[in-house]
């Protein structure tokens, strides 16, 4: 059985001025366990959108979307916070980090809704993303490349099955996107994580060996195409 395993997966919204506009229409996608595998795909492809679908953060039209045997789509929405929590790790676009708490407490509350809070290993998280000397700064106090990577040690905590990147390196300098990424990488490989990252940055896309276009999973995309 893959970790993940979605069929016919279709999300819709409506317009504002009452039309419906089909945003992820994917027929078939898997990701096996431990893959570590990048969508190509530039501004609105539904990168966003299909990331949220896979972490139960939205719920899908149609479709399954099946992770390590549960599908995320028809379980509630107490029991998809409950997942996510214990199975995914999510590096979102824009962070979310919790403006009034440091860059450690951060780390321990969001293992708080998993594992539970191991101070140790949020530490050394923090410290191989090169925070270990801000480790008491709160997000206002860093610059906006750090509070990335305070995101990125977040995300990696509970020790997940499955690690979903959006646009990770984009408020980062190429030398840094690269090292970060390759943290990443390496974070997962030992934890056995899967990966899956949505980016439009070539150089960030030239960093994994399974590469592929959501573009031609999307069948949404392609019937919007010239």
């Amino acid at each position: 059985m893959p970790l993940l395993e979605i069929r016919n997966l279709r999300k819709i919204y409506r317009t504002p001025e009452g039309e419906t506009s089909t945003v992820l229409d994917v027929p078939h996608f898997v990701l096996e366990a431990k893959q570590q595998l990048a969508l190509r795909g530039a501004s609105g492809t539904g990168k966003t959108t299909f990331l949220n679908c896979i972490a139960g953060i939205l719920r899908p039209n149609n479709g399954s979307v099946r992770l390590n045997g549960i599908d995320m789509a028809a379980a509630s929405e107490g029991r998809r916070d409950q997942l996510r929590a214990q199975t995914i790790g999510y590096i979102f676009q824009t962070f979310n980090l919790l403006q009034g708490y440091t860059c450690l407490e951060n780390v321990l509350l969001g293992m708080s809704f998993g594992r539970g809070a191991d101070r140790a290993f949020a530490q050394e998280l923090l410290e191989r993303v090169g925070l270990g000397d801000r480790l008491e700064y709160r997000p206002g106090q860093l610059s906006v490349g750090q509070q990335q990577r305070v995101a990125m040690a977040r995300a990696l905590a509970n020790r997940p099955k499955l690690v979903l990147a959006d646009e990770p390196t984009g408020n980062l300098d190429p030398r840094n996107a690269r090292a970060a990424i390759q943290l990443v990488q390496e974070i997962c490989g030992e934890t056995g994580a899967a990966l899956l990252i949505v980016s439009h940055d070539q150089t960030v896309l030239e960093q994994f060996d399974d590469c592929a276009d959501l573009a031609e999973i999307n069948r949404a995309m392609q019937e919007m195409a010239p």
